[in-house]
């Protein structure tokens, strides 16, 4: 492949950053020294365009160590990997953690979406505008700037910042909750990340999913094991393959995401894939507003999604999985790559798993890089195959082409932990809790305006009701005025209808889902036009343009609820055209983004009647 190139070069730095993920370049091919052989033959071909799923990771290497992805540095980029130019700039232009501008290294990310605006995060960015100026200009010096940001996943400590570091010996960081002082403090370079609890029924009595949390030191694989860890490895290694499927399929689990698709059927069909290799991939990039239980698991019971993933990776004859995390994530990617690595020192991960011959298999974590499409499953493919994250038709499904174009599962870590407790204690005994329909135990994201935001566990079939007293109710003893069930492609509800069953069944029943597990709470202080404004302009945001309908159709959403807003009542020209975007955009667009993109929207203007003037 030619590659032409501009004039600009790489700094030291720059490759440097570039090597250090690379390796060294072995000749001018690679953007290294002209050797005796550069003038006799060209390098290239195949085996070099098979480095191309590196991008990602080099150009997070870039950002991290200089700050921004500089025109050399792209150059040098596209010849260590033999990607054309225009597209590796076409894909650092995509996510929004890369920058190809020059910025300064420090960039506090304030989270304003909808969990945040709840609890303060409109005062605190008035009081940055008022301090530093306005979003984006370098402060103090040049070294600091700040930028409003969707959803960081930590809604349960709202309101939330993350510090993206570039520099030697810098990383990124959350302050969550922050207040206006501390996060100036920290602007100023004296701020340090503070743990607190995310989990309030921690230690409890029942709990399955969250048992660990809270009480096992989430970076000792002993302390993992000595509370019941790889004990579900273990037997599926006894049992073979086959009856691992059957206990999953027994177990009747479904897809802990939102689309809630049967997880036997889905590794049975990898299984019996005639093409090789098989994959199998953890979908940790969470980024629907409202969700953070993905995040706790991971931070604070890592070993489990090691163990779950392995799990998998044998029930579907997978040699290699990947656990795609989201690139906010820091805490989490830093202790899940503590435990891939602990686990791979200690024979859990690598060659014959556990001293089981024939079993190899190991874990590759690749990071997102700022970018909600890439929660849809072949966006992910995409995306760690060094591609814009923009989703594919279906089908082919990824069970039949999915990751490199070969059979693949794909689950979320919630998904993929039920998994443990279902090989360890038989398909049929977590079949029987919860309801017929939906079987097992939940996680909720509980937040918003409650007493005791968190991550919580109960049963399906545990009412809205009886989630929220676990949560200590409305916060000051303050009255409901919606509560949003599934995140921002979820629906809103109103306070009369709180005694829903929590099950699939129940919540379809009144026109909403259970989506992602999120539950957020709005009171009668809550302005809820201001709300869903926001969720119209996060879709607007992260549509990623491949579709017209979604592309187009997020836009002119957003458009109408604005002249709803400031008309101070819905026309009927625009209840009009809401109704038809998205009827287009549910019939017409790729994929889920652009397909439940109006639900949060309808919702909130024909059942809660937002903006009024609703028929």
């Amino acid at each position: 492949m030619d590659l032409h190139l501009n004039e600009a070069t790489a700094t030291e730095e720059e490759r440097a950053a570039v090597d250090e993920v690379l390796g060294q370049p072995e000749d001018r091919w690679e953007g290294g020294e002209r050797t005796h052989a550069t003038g006799h033959f060209a390098r290239g071909g195949s085996d070099d365009r098979e480095m191309r799923h590196m991008l990602i990771p080099v150009l997070h290497a870039i950002q991290s160590h200089v700050g921004w992805i500089s025109p050399g540095a792209l150059n040098y980029v596209s010849l260590r990997l033999t990607v054309p130019p225009a597209e590796a700039y076409g894909v650092a232009s995509f996510y929004s953690m890369f920058a190809l501008e020059e910025t300064p290294r420090t960039i506090a990310h304030v989270c304003d979406d909808i969990a945040c605006k709840t609890r303060g995060a409109d005062d605190i960015i008035a009081g940055l505008e008022n301090d530093y100026g306005p979003e984006g200009e370098p402060s103090s010096g040049g070294s600091v700037t700040w930028k409003r940001s969707p959803c960081l996943g930590l809604c349960e400590k709202a309101p939330a910042v993350l510090f993206q570091m570039a520099g030697e010996g810098r990383r990124d960081f959350t302050l969550a909750p922050v207040t206006g002082d501390q996060l100036r403090s920290a602007v100023e370079g004296n701020g340090q990340e503070r743990p607190t609890g995310s989990t309030p029924q921690s230690g409890s009595p029942g709990l399955r999913l969250i048992r660990r949390v809270g009480v096992v030191n989430p970076e000792d694989l002993d302390d993992y094991r000595a509370h019941g860890g790889y004990e579900a490895l273990r037997r599926a290694l006894l049992i073979g393959p086959d009856l691992v499927i059957r206990e999953v399929t027994d177990s009747k689990l479904m897809g802990r995401g939102g689309a809630a698709f049967p997880t036997g059927v889905k590794w049975n069909a990898v299984a019996h894939a005639a093409v090789r290799p098989h994959y199998v991939v953890c979908n940790a990039d969470e980024s629907e507003p409202g969700t953070f239980k993905d995040r706790v698991i991971m931070e604070e019971d890592p070993f489990s999604v090691i163990e779950a993933l392995s799990l998998a990776g044998f029930a579907t004859g997978s040699e290699k999985g990947f656990i795609y995390i989201r690139g906010e994530y820091s805490e989490a990617h830093r202790r899940l790559a503590h435990a891939v690595e602990q686990a791979r020192d200690r024979g859990f991960l690598g060659r014959s798993v556990m001293g089981h011959e024939g079993f190899d298999f190991d874990i590759e974590i690749r990071r997102g890089a700022g970018a909600y499409i890439c929660g849809e499953e072949t966006a992910l493919f995409n995306s760690i195959e060094g591609f814009r994250g923009e989703p594919r038709n279906k089908p082919p499904f990824p069970v039949a082409e999915g990751l490199f174009k070969k059979p693949t599962s794909i689950n979320n870590v919630e998904t993929l932990i039920n998994t443990l407790d279902i090989v360890r204690e038989g398909g049929p005994a977590v079949a029987a809790l919860g309801t017929e329909g939906s079987t097992g135990t939940k996680l909720f994201c509980l937040s918003g305006c409650v007493e005791q935001p968190g991550l919580y566990e109960v049963p399906f079939g545990t009412t809205l009701r009886e989630l929220l007293d676990l949560g200590g109710g409305v916060r000051d003893g303050g009255e409901i005025q919606a509560i949003l069930l599934g995140g921002a492609a979820g629906s809103f509800i109103a306070g009369d209808q709180i005694d829903v069953p929590l099950t699939f069944e129940g919540t379809r029943a009144i026109g909403a889902s259970l989506g992602s597990g999120v539950v957020l709470v709005f009171d009668q202080g809550v302005d809820m036009r201001e709300i869903v404004l926001r969720i119209a302009r996060f879709f607007r945001d992260e549509s990623c343009g491949q579709c017209v309908p979604c592309r187009v159709g997020t836009v002119r959403q957003e458009e109408a609820l604005h002249r709803m807003a400031r008309d101070g009542q819905a026309s009927d020209a625009d209840l009009a055209l809401l109704s038809e975007l998205e009827l287009v955009m549910k019939d017409a667009s790729i994929c889920g983004l652009g397909q439940t993109a109006a639900n949060a929207i309808r919702s909130a203007v024909t059942k809660l009647d937002v903006f009024g003037g609703a028929r």
